[in-house]
């Protein structure tokens, strides 16, 4: 099944008794963001609240907070269409007739993908046009008590490269502070393709028009937030999904097309050369990201349907709601990656570390090294460049479960060749523990060929010097816990250092704060991979020959929070109790 707007998706939701209408007043300021994470965190319904204090627009949330939601909005044709394109590229190339004949459903499939043009009088946008203060009556959410104020959290950014046009356009998610009603942040991090289109317009000394819909075919929301190549419109993405031509009209005030079944296009400018501090905000990484200077984006007009539906989603520590959609465009766009990389067979980043730390690939190994070629592969290619920790291997897995996966490295893993630490590099503009914004480092962990060692199950090897508590968190990988970072910035490195014999058949030792982190997959994923930095804070005894590093077991990690790092989230403690108390309010 496929949705060509939001309402029609919630229709069939509320037949599928998987929506909740909550009609009792909500304030958009904390209230309705915990309302949606205690729902969330039970696997509960999406949440359409229609009594938002401040605003005449009702909310929608927690649309895709379960795989069953995801895959009731994109059902299985986008992931048999994508498969069915990989696998026609050796029929097809090159064409014959007899080739094309074979492949006539799969090309009439690809035949319906692109835009439509519909009058302005067919859609829905254009039902009501706003340019008086637009964003003041919108219910944009304050989730976190230390947020820089409410955010627009669902945002889906159309912009076109200033030159080449529609040709090359970008629809990206990037979260907009509110400061006022004209006038936002554009939280464009490195490597996000419009931030790329702002660069080129402001040497230019241009402004870049913008579009920012909100609502629309879940597809579109989708198409947003997939890692894509940099070229591949994502318009065009959404078409695939949905399996029909995406509608599209013109405005009347003229700029970009407007998706016609969107619920809102807010129009306007983002100015060059112009920055304003943004932030804190609560982010999906956990902490919250701090504050810094952002571009600047000032609404001229804000189309929106007549009985307009206000998007939103909340973010925070794992699982959320981007765990779900990043798990399917993963699904979706997985087959292409041998195509893209022809070295690697299959990739999975990791959701529960907020994507962009840890990322893993089984990949092909026919030469010596050949693994090491590919591991440089990804990371040149997109978004991928920001992985911070790229772990490999040769040996099939289920890639989607970490705990299966690191034993088949651990085991085959030579540390004498086959852990690359890479200083000085970028870093995903939300991830704080390189200590300076945007900049850090990046680690390589192979796994290839026959099993070089038996990995320990269990712990044997009696106390500890200086550790408290030690769990196996899966086979040859350790966690232990000592004083905190604050008391003993060194004991990670003196474990390395004096227990490596004790602790030699360990390849992996994580010192924690908490050791009991290892019972829990996605606690493990998220403490360990969002705070720390491979050059500063993995240990090993090592020697350098031919300006090669190369190390000894255990190799240990340090993924205690540090000074430094944003405050963890936590909800404010009153609004927790109000929630509390107004709990059968809420589900009468």
């Amino acid at each position: 099944m496929s949705f060509g707007n939001l309402r029609d998706f919630i229709e069939v939701l509320k037949k599928e008794n998987d929506l909740k209408i909550i009609t009792a007043p909500v304030d958009p300021y904390l209230e309705l963001a915990e309302i949606h994470r205690r729902v969330i965190d039970e696997q509960g319904p999406a949440l359409l609240f229609t009594n938002v204090k401040g605003s005449p627009f009702p909310v929608v949330t927690n649309l895709f907070g379960t795989s069953r939601r995801v895959d009731l909005a994109f059902g299985p044709r986008p992931e048999q269409l994508m498969k069915r394109i990989i696998g026609a590229k050796d029929t097809l190339m090159p064409p014959s007739l007899k080739s094309l004949w074979r492949e006539r459903g799969l090309l009439g499939s690809l035949s319906k993908v692109g835009l439509k043009q519909v009058p302005a009088s067919q859609a829905p946008i254009t039902g009501v046009s706003v340019t008086d203060n637009p964003l003041s009556r919108l219910p944009a959410l304050t989730c976190w008590q230390e947020d820089g104020g409410p955010f627009i959290t669902l945002p889906l950014v159309y912009t076109e490269h200033p030159v080449n046009g529609q040709g090359e356009h970008n629809l990206g998610m990037y979260r907009m502070q509110v400061f006022d009603g004209q006038t936002t942040g554009m939280h464009w991090q490195i490597q996000k393709g419009g931030g790329f289109h702002h660069h080129e317009a402001e040497l230019r000394n241009q402004a870049l028009p913008t579009t920012v819909f909100l609502g629309g075919p879940p597809a579109l929301i989708a198409s947003a937030i997939a890692p894509v190549p940099e070229h591949l419109p994502e318009l065009l993405l959404t078409s695939l999904i949905i399996g029909g031509k995406l509608p599209v009209t013109a405005d009347p005030h003229g700029g970009h097309r407007l998706v016609a079944e969107a619920e809102f296009a807010i129009c306007g400018e983002v100015l060059p050369n112009v920055r304003r501090p943004e932030g804190p905000f609560g982010d999906h990484f956990g902490y919250y990201s701090l504050m810094h200077d952002f571009p600047v984006f000032q609404v001229k007009r804000m189309w929106h349907r007549k009985d307009a539906i206000y998007p939103a989603t909340i973010v925070g520590k794992p699982r959320q709601e981007d765990y779900y959609l990043g798990e399917f465009l993963q699904r979706l766009l997985s087959p292409a990656f041998p195509m893209v990389m022809p070295g690697v067979k299959e990739l999975w980043t990791y959701a529960e570390s907020g994507f962009h730390s840890l990322a893993a690939a089984i990949v092909r190994e026919s030469y010596s090294r050949e693994a090491l070629s590919t591991a440089f592969r990804i990371l040149g290619e997109g978004q991928l460049r920001l992985t911070k920790f790229l772990m490999l291997t040769d040996q099939p897995v289920e890639m989607e479960n970490f705990a299966k996966l690191l034993p088949l490295v651990l085991e085959r893993f030579n540390p004498q060749q086959d852990l690359l630490i890479i200083g000085q590099t970028s870093h995903d503009t939300l991830d704080y523990t390189g200590h300076k914004l945007n900049h850090g480092s990046k680690a390589i962990m192979m796994g290839v060929g026959e099993p070089v060692r038996r990995l320990q199950h269990v712990y044997t090897g009696g106390p500890i010097p200086e550790v408290q508590d030690a769990a196996v968190f899966c086979p040859g990988c350790l966690v232990v816990s000592g004083a905190a970072y604050e008391k003993d910035p060194q004991l990670a490195e003196r474990i390395a250092a004096s227990c490596g014999a004790q602790l030699s058949e360990w390849p992996l030792v994580i010192v924690a704060d908490d050791a009991q982190i290892a019972g829990d997959h996605t606690q493990f994923l998220w403490t360990v991979f969002t705070r720390f930095n491979p050059a500063s804070d993995m240990f090993a005894a090592s020697r350098v020959r031919q300006h090669h590093v190369s190390y000894e077991l255990p190799i240990v990690i340090d993924a205690r929070m540090k000074p430094g790092y944003p405050d963890e989230l936590f909800p404010r403690e009153d609004i927790v109790q109000l929630v509390s108390e107004r709990w059968k309010q809420y589900f009468a």
